[in-house]
């Protein structure tokens, strides 16, 4: 899986061997190595961070416009990872 860099000396074309097919040969990680997403850790932080905010629900506040800021940011935190999860769950990764 060979990649041509610009033109070399004399006018020929510099091979680079990246080991992947579609990566480009000037990408940080054509020599040393994978550069995914971590999605299993996203999805773990999301619903941390779901629950975080559910649980500042309680405290010493007297209104409830915080509450309803805070349950539609947890569900709107929600609905991305498990949409994100559902979109993804038959991907090989």
């Amino acid at each position: 899986m060979e990649h041509t860099v610009g033109h070399g000396e004399g006018g020929h074309v510099e091979v680079i061997d990246t080991g992947w097919r579609r990566e480009p040969a000037d990408a940080p990680s054509a020599r040393f190595g994978w550069h995914g997403a971590a999605t299993k850790t996203f999805y773990g932080a999301a619903i941390f961070f779901a629950l975080f905010l559910l649980a500042m629900i309680i405290g010493n506040h007297t209104g409830h416009i915080e509450d309803l800021y805070l349950i539609a940011f947890a569900v709107g935190t929600l609905f991305f990872a498990v949409r994100g999860w559902w979109m993804n769950r038959g991907k090989w990764s």
